[in-house]
């Protein structure tokens, strides 16, 4: 959501400290990846790229207001002409450039985050699946592999809640989205597709995004499809969106192709909840992740230790439930889900 959205919402002081705990989140990876640990490097640069004319002056517009009413000055709009000479497609119209956001390799971070934790006395349980949480004077959590006693919980399963947690499971839904690698590519061909070393996310509701890795390989990321089943053909399904906006790319080999389930809400904005504060969950980060869920973790340190005014901010957020009830809660929300990947193609 744009900040003159959650300025509608919740008012201009719960937005601006949304605002600054997004903000937060973006240099709390950058600080990381500065880290040895951290084995992947922070590139500056997202754009936002419209695939619709139409688009074009709410982007002026969003551009205008986030540096007059927010002072950040990293953003700025870009005409027809300059995004046509970054990204080489005839897909887009105009959009915004936010020089302060960044990409990373997700998969690094997450590992770099294993190190800084087991560093830090954390011991890690992979593959260790939760079944139940007993709530009470003695909380417990059952896994397939033992039954642990505990005094705090932090559900941070986002997409992958399952039905663990009814209460999050009516308002975080899952949704799989996937991504390509081509071969790499080499100096002339990569420059027809990005001018410079950033990351592109589009203005469609099933958004296409795209960017390089470290090794010149582009990174293309579309296509959807919900509950936990993925395609038999991952590259097939994806290389269609590529094609539609790198038709330079058709015949470029795609080298490794693979899925991960993302938890979404009604209206897209992060669920946080608390039960007493025994019991913290954050989810439903809707495609923001990665730099939202690492800020998660610490948001949730701080609410155990007493320091509860962050999390609080996020809690305030009206996370609706997914409308038909454990019945027809899936099938409407594919329902409504497709109807809104036609919308992309008007």
């Amino acid at each position: 959501r744009d900040q003159d959205e959650l300025e509608a919402l919740y008012g201009k002081n719960h937005a601006k400290e949304l605002w600054s705990i997004g903000t937060a989140a973006v240099e709390l990876v950058r600080e990381l990846a500065a880290r040895p640990e951290i084995r992947a490097t922070f590139h500056s640069g997202i754009l936002h790229a419209d695939h619709r004319a139409r688009f074009i002056p709410h982007s002026q517009a969003h551009a205008e207001f986030m540096q007059t009413e927010y002072d950040y000055e990293h953003i700025r709009f870009v005409d027809r002409d300059e995004i046509r000479d970054m990204v080489g497609s005839s897909a887009y119209f105009g959009g915004t450039l936010d020089t302060r956001s960044g990409h990373i390799d997700p998969l690094e971070l997450a590992l770099g985050l294993a190190r800084l934790g087991k560093q830090a006395g954390a011991t890690l349980h992979e593959g260790s699946r939760v079944l139940a949480i007993e709530e009470g004077a003695q909380m417990a959590v059952t896994t397939n592999e033992a039954r642990i006693t505990a005094d705090h919980v932090v559900l941070a399963c986002n997409g992958y809640i399952g039905d663990l947690h009814g209460d999050v499971t009516r308002r975080v839904m899952p949704i799989n989205n996937y991504i390509v690698a081509t071969e790499p590519l080499d100096p002339e061909t990569r420059l027809s597709v990005l001018r410079d070393n950033i990351a592109v996310a589009d203005s469609k509701f099933v958004v296409n995004y795209f960017r390089f890795s470290d090794d010149d390989r582009l990174l293309f990321g579309g296509t959807e499809t919900y509950g936990y089943r993925f395609p038999r053909d991952i590259a097939a399904q994806v290389r269609r969106p590529m094609k539609q906006i790198f038709p330079q790319l058709a015949e470029t080999r795609i080298d490794h192709a693979w899925g991960g389930t993302l938890g979404i809400t009604l209206n897209r904005l992060p669920h946080y909840a608390s039960n007493g504060g025994r019991v913290l969950s954050m989810s439903g980060f809707s495609g923001q992740g990665v730099a939202l869920g690492t800020l998660s973790g610490q948001i949730a340190a701080e609410a155990i230790a007493g320091q509860a005014e962050r999390f609080d901010v996020m809690a305030r957020l009206n996370t609706p439930e997914f409308p038909g009830g454990k019945r027809f809660q899936y099938p409407l929300m594919v329902l409504a889900m497709l109807w809104y990947g036609l919308r992309d193609r008007l």
